[in-house]
C-alpha cells in the first residue's frame, strides 16, 4: 500500500501500533477470505494493539476515542483488507454496551485489555423474565466476527408471564443480553459473495440464564457513563463504522486500479491505460465522489460530537444528518468499486483478483440494516419535518 486516507500515527499508541499491523492484514487478505473468518492469530493481534478499545469506557481502560478517530482507524484496517475492518468495527461497537451495564457486570465483560467481544443487536431472540435474570433462547445471523470472541451478545424480545412485554409507546419490548461465547452453538452459514471473511455466521443459544445486569436497551435505557461519545445513538456510531469501512475499501479500489491503469498497456495499442482519455475521466470523477464522501461525513461528525459535548442531547437533525452522510458513504463507495472493477477488464472476474474482492465487499455493505437505502426515507422524513420512529435514529 502505497498511500492512506488517513494519518492515524498520532492516534495514541493504538494509531502505530495498527499502522504495524497493516501489511500483514493485506498480505493475508486472500487467506481471510477463504478460511470464511479472521484468522484467530490476526484477530489476537489487533486485540494486542487496541484495536478493539477504541470506544470502550476510560473508566474501564478503554480508549474512549472521538468518533473521527474511530471513522480513521476502522477505514484505515479496511484499506488493508474490508473483512478485518469489519470486525475491527462489529467489536467496538459492541463495547458501547459497557457504557449501559452496572460497573460491575460490564468490567466482568469488557474489562480485560485484550477481550474481543461482538453480537447482533436485532432482536431475533426471546429472553423469559424470571426476576433477577433471564432464560434466553434464540438464533442470531451475521454473528460478524464471533469465533474469535470470549462474550457475545444478542437482541431479544422480554417476555413475562407468558406476554411480550411493550415500551411506554406500545413498541415491542426488547432488550440486548450479553453471555460467554463459549455458551453458544455457532451454524456454518456464512456462505456469501463479499465481506466472506468477517465470519458472520449464525449463532445460537437454547434456555440460558442470564443475569439482568449483563442486559442493555440501546433504546429504552440511558447510558451510565456521562461521557459525550455515548450521546451518540447506537445505530449512529453502527452506521459511521459501516460506512468507514465502505470508505476505506472504495479507497484501495481506487488506488489499485489508478496503479494497474499506469502499469498496463491496452491490448493491442500499446498505450498504456492511463493514456486513454475514459480511464482518465472515470478515475477523476470516481475521485472526487470519493472524496466528497469523505467530507459530508467528516463535517456530520463534527456537527454531532459538537453538540455531544453540550448539555442537551443530539438533535433530531443532526443525527438524521449522520444517518444520512453514512448511507451516501456506502452507496458511493459501492459504485466506486464498481468503477474500479469495470476498468480492471477481464482479469477482474478471476475470484483472486483483489479488485473483484472489494467490489464483492462493497456491496455487501450496502445490505447492512444501518446504512440501506431505506435511510434514505428515514433521513427524507426528518427534512421535510414529517413523523419519525426516532427509534431507528
Amino acid at each position: 500500500m502505497t498511500g492512506l486516507q488517513y494519518d492515524i500515527s498520532n492516534i495514541g499508541e493504538v494509531g502505530p501500533n495498527i499502522l504495524a499491523l497493516l501489511p500483514e492484514i493485506a498480505a493475508r487478505a486472500a487467506e481471510t477470505e477463504k478460511a470464511r473468518r479472521l484468522p484467530a492469530d490476526l484477530a489476537a493481534k489487533l486485540a494486542g494493539a487496541g484495536a478493539f478499545n477504541l470506544s470502550k469506557p476510560a473508566s474501564l481502560g478503554g480508549l474512549e476515542l472521538e468518533p473521527l478517530d474511530f471513522m480513521k482507524i476502522v477505514a484505515t484496517v479496511a484499506e488493508a483488507d474490508a473483512s478485518a475492518g469489519w470486525c475491527v468495527m462489529i467489536a467496538v461497537t459492541s463495547t458501547l454496551g459497557a457504557a449501559y451495564m452496572p460497573e460491575p457486570a460490564a468490567r466482568e465483560i469488557f474489562g480485560a485489555e485484550d477481550v474481543i467481544t461482538g453480537g447482533v443487536f436485532a432482536p431475533m431472540g426471546k429472553a423469559v423474565d424470571k426476576g433477577d435474570h433471564y432464560l434466553l433462547s434464540g438464533q442470531w445471523q451475521w454473528g460478524s466476527g464471533s469465533a474469535n470472541c470470549s462474550w457475545l451478545g444478542g437482541g431479544a424480545m422480554i417476555f413475562k408471564d407468558g406476554e411480550l412485554q411493550k415500551f411506554d409507546n406500545g413498541a415491542p419490548y426488547h432488550r440486548m443480553l450479553f453471555f460467554p461465547a463459549k455458551d453458544v452453538a455457532f451454524i456454518d452459514s456464512w456462505h456469501v459473495s463479499g465481506l466472506k471473511g468477517t465470519g458472520s455466521g449464525d449463532f445460537s443459544i437454547e434456555g440460558l440464564k442470564v443475569p439482568k445486569e449483563r442486559s442493555v436497551s440501546f433504546v429504552g435505557d440511558r447510558p451510565r457513563d456521562p461521557a459525550a461519545l455515548y450521546k451518540f445513538p447506537l445505530f449512529g456510531l453502527l452506521a459511521l463504522g459501516v460506512s468507514s469501512v465502505a470508505l476505506g475499501n472504495a479507497r484501495a479500489a481506487l488506488e489499485e486500479i489508478g496503479t494497474v491503469a499506469i502499469n498496463k498497456n491496452t491490448p493491442g495499442g500499446g498505450r498504456s491505460m492511463a493514456q486513454r482519455a475514459t480511464v482518465q475521466a472515470e478515475l477523476a470523477r470516481a475521485t472526487a465522489l470519493l472524496g466528497g464522501a469523505f467530507g459530508y461525513l467528516e463535517n456530520a461528525i463534527a456537527q454531532c460530537w459538537s453538540e455531544a459535548q453540550g448539555s442537551a442531547d443530539i438533535s433530531v437533525k443532526g443525527r438524521a444528518n449522520l444517518r444520512l452522510a453514512c448511507t451516501h458513504a456506502t452507496e458511493i463507495s459501492a459504485e466506486i468499486c464498481k468503477t474500479a472493477y469495470t476498468l480492471g477488464g477481464g482479469g477482474a472476474v478471476y475470484s483472486d483478483n483483489s479488485l473483484q474482492r472489494r467490489f464483492r465487499d462493497a456491496h455487501v455493505a450496502t445490505q447492512h440494516i444501518a446504512t440501506a437505502p431505506a435511510v434514505f426515507e428515514l433521513a427524507g422524513r426528518i427534512l421535510l419535518d414529517q413523523p419519525v420512529d426516532m427509534a431507528m435514529l
